[in-house]
């Protein structure tokens, strides 16, 4: 870990804002908004007598056990180097976790017993990464999983023995699949073809036969498997073809056509389903409009909604895990406020009690609250977004930050969000805004930011800056963008491109060159490069379009105080993206700070190095935008 000292020729000149007097008056603690949570992450084994979570030991979070009922835990891992980003339960006295290392993203395989024995590397091969095809919740010993072992760039089903650790091959990787899935006996009956931009769903009937191919679609249109329905015949689909949104259909294989559709939304995709693997039900489903919102079909599940939401008025509640007969159940409880609670219920003793909460040191009152807000385009494209002013003070002449999401194709939605919640405590007004080209909104508003990056997607967020101004929120001479990844490209364009708009811009593990972002892509993701192509823009036929697009081209217009944090290990964003700019702006005299984590990938998982990252940007705009710091 490093963080690389500032040219000194890079301070000359730079007008630092004084730090407001009594500017640690009524602040929280950094460390409190982003340290890891008192426990997480709760589960409840398959017949409901255990309760897993996760906690930290040694700054890192592990996984940790309690019977159902008891006040003792067991520590089950001893993970030091990075926190446990994922585990789930395999039978009842076994559970199963995913690792990487020093966040490169070669995903292993680990298995543990529930008393903390037993613990086992199951896929111990270097720079291979492991994804889960079908956990088998029925099969206690078994389990299928896809690994690149073979090929770096395709992943190939093997059926897992956890017991021996015996690999079995199911099926080869013939070159072109992207995604596997399994019916309900865990038989491998679905795939994913891709040569880039067309897409196929396969399918067969058993397993023993040759997949054949039910229809093809481009890469625009969507007809993405979800999973069987229970007689294992037909499938759960969303899908978008012929229409704008994704919408839920059962889709026939015997005839390759959307049979019924079982909900849709005009506005909004569709791609949530949800089932009772006891009861054999479609139980509902759920979209993201402003907030998210759940449609019932199944009265059981809609009255358990009810009764937990009867339960923790005033919060969003989430049903996160379930015993195998749904008598237990786990929820959670949050909102924009807070990073919330997990609760359990019994169901037939109506036993309900608080297991904890993720943040008990937050004090929800003194959070922010975040508001759902559009503005239009210049060009009269409504976007989304939202805006979280602080709790106190009064809500105009602001400094302000706004905050792209990374993707670009992704959103951002309502809730808890540590660190618009750190900025607005703070004294800074955020604004995060659902670009063209982030997901959610359907087709139509996705494809309209294609090959847009530093250009009409861009303009959106230049958008959202105006109509801070134009309101009154934001002083214009104290506005800063902050990002990571694809947000952090909007960062370097926003200085690049508008550098009228910002005071400063904080970049955490952005893009500065799509010729280099698009040359150094992960191997499993060389299926999709056509695609990125279509996206992006192609870097042999559409060399200027890129170069226009890439702020490291532009960099001789950033004049602004720049903050670039980056992971040392990161496989999607390489070091070089960040080393190229900064060396470009160092070179012209530019404030700029970097720090660079050797322990790290795509983004700062240890505890520690977010600390470092978040205290360096509290200094930041501190400094360059006059926002309060302790």
């Amino acid at each position: 870990m490093r963080l690389l000292p500032i040219a000194a020729a890079a301070i000359l000149g730079c007008a630092l804002l004084p730090l407001p007097s009594g500017a640690a008056e009524g602040l929280i603690p950094l460390e409190d908004f982003f340290r890891n949570p008192e426990k997480s992450g709760f589960q409840i084994s398959p017949l409901g007598n255990y309760l897993s979570f996760l906690k930290p030991w040694g700054r890192r979070m592990n996984i940790h056990v309690r019977k159902v009922g008891e006040e003792g835990e067991t520590r089950v891992t001893s993970a030091k180097d990075r926190d446990i980003p994922a585990y789930f339960w395999k039978g009842e006295s076994r559970l199963v976790y995913l690792q990487d290392h020093g966040g490169d993203e070669n995903f292993r395989l680990y298995s543990v017993n529930v008393d903390g024995t037993g613990e086992r590397d199951l896929t111990p091969f270097e720079n291979v990464r492991v994804s889960v095809v079908d956990p088998l919740e029925e099969d206690d010993d078994e389990m299928l999983i896809g690994m690149n072992r073979r090929d770096p760039r395709l992943f190939d089903v093997y059926r897992l023995n956890l017991g021996t650790g015996e690999l079995t091959l199911v099926e080869e990787n013939p070159g072109d699949i992207s995604g596997w899935m399994t019916d309900h006996e865990g038989r491998l009956r679905v795939a994913v073809r891709s040569d880039g931009v067309n897409s196929s769903l396969l399918y067969r009937d058993r397993e023993e036969e040759p997949f054949r191919t039910l229809l093809t679609t481009d890469f625009r249109e969507t007809v993405a498997p979800l999973f069987f329905t229970f007689d294992n015949r037909k499938l759960y689909v969303t899908s978008n073809l012929g229409r704008n949104t994704m919408g839920i259909f059962i889709f026939d294989p015997a005839t390759a056509t959307h049979e019924t559709m079982l909900f849709d939304h005009p506005e909004v995709d569709v791609t949530a389903l949800f089932r009772s693997r006891k009861r054999k039900v479609i139980t509902g489903t759920g979209y993201t409009t402003d907030r998210f919102r759940y449609h019932f079909f199944d009265s059981d599940r809609e009255n358990l909604q009810k009764d937990l939401e009867s339960r923790l008025q005033g919060y969003e509640v989430t049903v996160t895990s379930m015993s195998r007969d749904e008598r237990r159940v786990l929820a959670h409880a949050g909102s924009d406020r807070t990073r919330g609670s997990y609760w359990y219920f019994d169901r037939e003793t109506k036993d309900f009690r608080k297991l904890a909460d993720l943040t008990p040191w937050l004090p929800e009152r003194e959070m922010a609250s975040m508001t759902p807000v559009s503005y239009a385009a210049r060009d009269g494209l409504v976007i989304h977004g939202y805006l979280t002013l602080p709790a106190e003070g009064p809500g105009k002449g602001l400094p302000a930050v706004v905050l792209p999401h990374g993707g670009p194709w992704a959103r951002d939605d309502w809730g808890f969000d540590p660190e618009v919640q750190f900025l607005a405590n703070r004294g800074l007004a955020v604004l995060q805004m659902n670009f063209r080209g982030s997901t959610g909104y359907g087709r139509t508003f996705w494809e309209a930011g294609f090959k847009q990056w530093g250009r009409a997607m861009q303009d959106d967020i230049s958008d959202g800056v105006l109509w801070l101004m134009g309101r009154g929120i934001a002083d214009p001479s104290r506005i800063g963008i902050y990002g990571g990844s694809y947000g952090g490209y909007a960062v370097l364009a926003g200085l690049a491109f508008t550098p009228e708009l910002y005071a400063c811009g904080v970049d955490y593990v952005g893009v500065s060159s799509l010729f280099t972002l698009l040359e150094t892509i992960p191997p499993y993701w060389e299926l999709g490069r056509q695609m990125l192509y279509e996206k992006i823009g192609h870097p042999e036929k559409e060399k200027e379009l890129l170069r226009a697009a890439s702020p490291l081209f532009s960099a001789s217009r950033i004049a602004a105080p720049l903050l670039v944090a980056q992971g040392a290990n990161d496989p999607r964003v390489k070091k070089a993206e960040s080393d190229q700019i900064v060396e470009a702006l160092r070179k012209r005299g530019v404030y700029v700070e970097y720090m660079v984590k050797e322990n790290e990938g795509h983004g700062f998982r240890n505890e520690e190095n977010r600390f470092e990252f978040y205290r360096a940007m509290e200094r930041f705009f501190g400094r360059h935008l006059g926002s309060r710091a302790e």
